[in-house]
C-alpha cells in the first residue's frame, strides 16, 4: 500500500479537485477537510471521497462556484442555503457566522439544506471547542439512505451521524458517532481492502445477518443496521430524531427521492461556556471530571481508560510522523481518477 505524508494528501485532493471543476478556494477547504480526516484515522471520510466527489461534479450532484445563502435568521439562528455546493464549504460557512451568534446570544443554531456531504462532523464540533463553546452538529440524509429501520430490511434512513465536543482538561472531548452500526464509508474501506466486517453491522438484500461488504453494494441491496445490536431500536429512535431536527426543521426533508444525491440536512449549536457557566468554573468541573473517569479501575488487560476523541490524537501523533497508508484499490481508483483528468500523483 502507498503511503503518503500529509502534505501529499492535501495536495492529491486540492489538484484532483481543483481539475474536476472546484475553485481553488473550494478544492482548498475540502481537501484540509479529507486529509485530516485521514489523519486523525477516519479513512472513511478521506481521500476515498474524491472519487465520489468527482462523480458528483460530473453528474451535477455538486455544482461548484455556488455560494451559500442565508434565507432566514434571527439573534440566534441562522437558516442556509448550501444551493448542492461542497458541503465543507456550506459548513465553513455556516459555523462562521454561527460562532458570532453564540457569542452575541449566549448560544445558537444553525440549520443547512441542500447541503452535500460535510465529511468528518467531529473536525467542526473539535474546532468550536478550542473556541470555547460546547458545540452539537448532526446530519440527515433525506433521500433512501443506506440503513434499514429497526425490523425492516429495506433501506430508509442515513447513518445520521451525531457530534458533540467540548474543551477538555488538556485537549477537547470529541463525541463522533453514527446512529447506525457503522458509517457506510467504514464498508467502502473494507470492500476495497478486501475484509470482512463485525457482525451486527449490516445484512444482505435478503435481511440476512453478513458480514461482506460487498453484499451492501450487490443487486438487491444489503442494508446497514441501526446502532445497538439487540438493543437496536435505541439506534434508530436516535436516527428517527436525527431525520426530525436536520431533515425537517432544516427544510430539507425526509423520505424525498426529488433531490440529487448527497443533498443533507444540517444541524449545528454551539454554547459560550464562558457566559452559561464561566469557563474558570467549568474547567475546574471538568479537570474533577475526567480525574473521576479516568481513575475507575480497569479491566484486565486495559493499560488506560480513553476519553472521547483521544484515540483519533493518538492516531494523529502517529500519522504525522508515518504516513498515512492508502489501500491499493483505493489507489487504484484515485490514480485512474487523476489520469482521466491529466493530474499527477
Amino acid at each position: 500500500m502507498p503511503v503518503l505524508s500529509a502534505n501529499e494528501l492535501l495536495e492529491m485532493g486540492t489538484k484532483i479537485l481543483t481539475a474536476a471543476g472546484a475553485t481553488p478556494e473550494e478544492a482548498s477547504v475540502v481537501a484540509a477537510e479529507l486529509s485530516g480526516a485521514n489523519l486523525v484515522g477516519h479513512d472513511s471520510h478521506g481521500v476515498m471521497r474524491l472519487m465520489q466527489y468527482v462523480s458528483f461534479i460530473r453528474d451535477g450532484h455538486i455544482k461548484p462556484g455556488v455560494s451559500p445563502e442565508v434565507i432566514r435568521e434571527g439573534a440566534a439562528f441562522l437558516v442556509v442555503d448550501a444551493h448542492f455546493g461542497f458541503g465543507q464549504v456550506a459548513s465553513t460557512f455556516a459555523f462562521d457566522q454561527l460562532a458570532t451568534k453564540a457569542r452575541d446570544c449566549g448560544t445558537a443554531d444553525a440549520f443547512i439544506r441542500n447541503c452535500n456531504h460535510v465529511g468528518r462532523l467531529g473536525s467542526y464540533t473539535e474546532m468550536a471547542a478550542e473556541k470555547g463553546f460546547a458545540a452539537l452538529m448532526s446530519v440527515n440524509a433525506p433521500g433512501p439512505g443506506q440503513v434499514a429501520p429497526f425490523g425492516a430490511m429495506e433501506r430508509r434512513m442515513g447513518t445520521n451521524p451525531i457530534s458533540m465536543a467540548a474543551p477538555g482538561n488538556e485537549a477537547p472531548i470529541v463525541l463522533d458517532m453514527t446512529t447506525s452500526a457503522t458509517a457506510e464509508g467504514k464498508l467502502r474501506v473494507a470492500h476495497q481492502s478486501g475484509l470482512q466486517v463485525p457482525e451486527g453491522w449490516m445484512i444482505d438484500g435478503a435481511g440476512n445477518p453478513s458480514t461482506t461488504p460487498g453484499d451492501f453494494y450487490a443487486e438487491p441491496n444489503g442494508c446497514i443496521l441501526p446502532l445497538g445490536g439487540p438493543l437496536a431500536h435505541k439506534g434508530f429512535g436516535l436516527s428517527v430524531m436525527v431525520d426530525v431536527f436536520c431533515g425537517i426543521l432544516s427544510g430539507s426533508g425526509v423520505g424525498r427521492n426529488d433531490l440529487p444525491r448527497g443533498a443533507n440536512g444540517v444541524w449545528m449549536q454551539l454554547i459560550d461556556i464562558e457566559q452559561i457557566v464561566g469557563r474558570e468554573e467549568y474547567d475546574g468541573w471538568m479537570k474533577s471530571y475526567e480525574e473521576h473517569i479516568k481513575s475507575a479501575k480497569k479491566c484486565p488487560g486495559v493499560e488506560k481508560i480513553m476519553f472521547p476523541g483521544e484515540m483519533e490524537r493518538q492516531t494523529y501523533t502517529k500519522r504525522i510522523q508515518d504516513g498515512v497508508s492508502i489501500p491499493d484499490e483505493t489507489w487504484r481508483q484515485i490514480s485512474e481518477l487523476a489520469g482521466t483528468l491529466n493530474v499527477s500523483v
